[in-house]
């Protein structure tokens, strides 16, 4: 491939030598026949290709460190290595820059471009973007297998209380990791139901019992219900506290607050009643215990940690802020246009339910969002035709984001269950090498593998010989790079 001489391309410096311009370069890479000119490689003397260009005084050691293979009678050097992704990286040469093809996996493209010597910074912004998603998955896959390999280990240089410690977190963190574990966890969410059910079933007024001065007060079956499951939720949450490898992280978890919000009124509301009417009247505690006793609802998510599905959409609605934000600012813009059209036409009726523009954004929230409950609705022809407008605006303005935000949930839904399947992968393939010679002996082998990986990498060397097309680097200290018959699929 003859470039030289092209205005696109850029500009050689002018000292260099007329045997450096002339120089070809022929390169065989994965049985494609390259030809290049010495003035384009020289462009970046620190490249792979460009090293070729001297090689040749230093004799066959230097050859040889640079290629795989070299005719000395066709000049012709060769390269088992993707053919494909040479072709993109080549591009450098001529445009500064690297455009990554449809197809190619990224962090194969990434050896690809290290093995040539090539800066990842030449590589445009959008194929970046590909390799840092692709960097992270590979990342969260070493760690859940890292998370399942922690817990087969045991590490007899580890304090009685360590140990302990280390099982009673298993056993309440990872219903997957025994039978008893998977119990309490539904224990666990049953307790959550419960609490949630006695919740609403005491505000029924047929339920509920007159205390001596005639206040409606929850019956004491219920009460009595929900403090057993205020007591299991305060024995479990110590538990896991007490547990915890790293405790300031698990205090200010997300999930960990909400358990807290959930377990906290019960004791304030209980210090009040007891000690609060000594301090204050006993109108002013029954009103602080009323207002606690609304943040039980908190405990209702407590569910999203027994739940993939609520964790999910949780996950979803935070990578879409930005459609969320369109979709209130859409409503937000139509609400104030139409409100203000609706009370402006409405004026000349004489019995108009429109008596002021911030009157008017109840019926506009409620038109937009299809709801209509009729307490508020024009009467004038203008303002009909105003509503049937509004409405058919909202519809648009909802129906807008929505797709976005379902396929960030699905997106995101499929790939926890891709990296799922891979972690799932990666410890069969350690099994099966490390029970190669030892086939009784597979599960002992991985309780060996965990305990070596605390001080390092915990990819023993004899796991290091494989390759497959889900091989983790980032699990392993050596650089592997793939030929183009391991390339990714």
């Amino acid at each position: 491939i003859k470039m030289a001489g092209d205005s696109r391309f850029p500009d050689v410096d002018t000292d260099r030598s007329e045997k450096n311009e002339e120089t070809e370069i022929v390169v065989n890479v994965g049985g494609v026949r390259q030809v290049f000119y010495g003035d384009n490689l020289s462009q970046y003397p620190e490249t792979r290709l460009a090293e070729l260009i001297n090689c040749l005084s230093g004799g066959y050691d230097s050859i040889f460190s640079l290629c795989d293979d070299y005719d000395p009678g066709k000049r012709e050097f060769y390269f088992d290595r993707d053919p494909d992704a040479f072709k993109c990286i080549i591009d450098v040469y001529y445009f500064g820059e690297i455009h990554m093809k449809k197809g190619i996996c990224p962090i194969c493209f990434k050896n690809e471009m290290e093995f040539w010597k090539v800066d990842l910074k030449f590589l445009d912004d959008c194929c970046k973007t590909h390799l840092s998603e692709k960097k992270e998955e590979l990342e969260e896959i070493a760690r859940r297998v890292q998370l399942i390999l922690d817990d087969l280990g045991v590490d007899a240089s580890e304090s009685r209380w360590k140990r302990c410690q280390k099982y009673i977190w298993k056993f309440l963190e990872k219903p997957e990791s025994s039978y008893p574990a998977r119990v309490i966890a539904v224990l666990s969410f049953l307790f959550i139901l419960i609490s949630s059910v006695v919740m609403c079933v005491g505000t029924i007024p047929d339920l509920q019992v007159v205390d001596a001065e005639g206040n409606r007060m929850e019956h004491p079956t219920l009460d009595s219900i929900e403090t057993a499951c205020i007591g299991w939720f305060t024995m479990e949450y110590v538990l896991r506290l007490i547990s915890s490898p790293n405790k300031l992280h698990f205090a200010l978890s997300f999930m960990n607050i909400v358990d807290v919000l959930a377990i906290l009124p019960f004791y304030v509301s209980l210090t009040l009643t007891h000690l609060g009417a000594k301090l204050m009247e006993l109108s002013n505690v029954q009103q602080a215990v009323q207002a606690l006793r609304i943040m039980r609802i908190a405990r209702i998510f407590k569910l999203a940690r027994h739940s993939s599905g609520l964790q999910t959409l949780t996950y979803a609605l935070k990578r879409s802020f930005k459609e969320l934000g369109l979709l209130l600012m859409y409503l937000a813009v139509g609400i104030f246009v139409f409100s203000a059209l609706g009370y402006t036409m409405e004026q000349s009726h004489p019995e108009t339910l429109f008596k002021s523009i911030p009157q008017s954004f109840w019926w506009a929230i409620i038109t937009m969002t299809t709801v209509g409950y009729g307490d508020i609705y024009p009467k004038t022809t203008l303002g009909k035709l105003n509503a049937a407008i509004s409405f058919l605006c909202g519809v648009i303005a909802i129906a807008l984001p929505i797709h976005p935000i379902i396929n960030n949930f699905v997106r995101y839904y499929n790939k926890q269950r891709v990296l799922e399947t891979a972690a799932k992968h990666e410890l069969e393939l350690m099994e099966l090498n490390s029970a190669e010679g030892k086939s009784t002996s597979s599960k002992s082998e991985l309780e060996d593998l965990a305990r070596q990986g605390k001080e390092g990498p915990f990819y023993s060397s004899r796991l290091k010989v494989s390759h497959s097309d889900t091989f983790i680097h980032l699990l392993s200290e050596e650089k592997h790079y793939r030929t183009r018959l391991q390339s990714c699929k």
